[in-house]
């Protein structure tokens, strides 16, 4: 048990800072589940940053792909952001809410996408947080420990966001 909490401590950062700033394979971009044409969203928060920095391109992709099932995942390019994937999970009901089970399943999903892609990092937000209802702490909380469940062979920064470039 101690060595996954070491290994665990070795591979997952905590930063405050800016998703889009990271310097990592993959970014996790909070979605909703991809039931309304991306072109009627007025996209917020993570993806809004995304959508302003990466262009179009990527939400082009996620809206041919379907629905995300609720806690689901898939991978787009990144458009115009130097990363090599965007990797968009359904983190939030047709409510716009977050769960428990939302966050820890968008977790669980965005891992098994960043291996079978074979990234060696990946930095994730506050999923949930924002216009999905939970509390960042919560959801950072809740994101740390579904990682604990899984085992890591990928670098993992989970991003507190703090600044105006939105």
């Amino acid at each position: 048990m101690n060595d996954t909490r070491d290994d665990l401590q070795n591979r997952v950062t905590v930063v405050v800072g800016d998703l889009l700033d990271q310097r990592v394979d993959a970014i996790v971009n909070a979605w909703n589940r991809n039931v309304i044409p991306w072109w009627l969203l007025l996209p917020q928060g993570v993806s809004g940053a995304i959508k302003k920095r990466a262009g179009l391109k990527p939400f082009r992709e996620l809206g041919r792909m379907g629905p995300i099932p609720l806690g689901g995942a898939v991978v787009t390019s990144a458009g115009r952001l130097s990363f090599r994937a965007i990797i968009h999970v359904a983190g939030i009901n047709l409510l716009w809410r977050a769960s428990e089970t939302s966050i820890r399943a968008s977790v669980a999903s965005a891992l098994s996408v960043a291996n079978n892609e074979s990234f060696g990092s990946i930095a994730i937000p506050a999923i949930g947080a924002g216009s999905g209802g939970f509390g960042e702490e919560e959801s950072l909380r809740l994101i740390e420990d579904e990682i604990t469940q899984h085992p890591l062979s990928i670098d993992v920064t989970l991003v507190r966001y703090r600044g105006s470039r939105i």
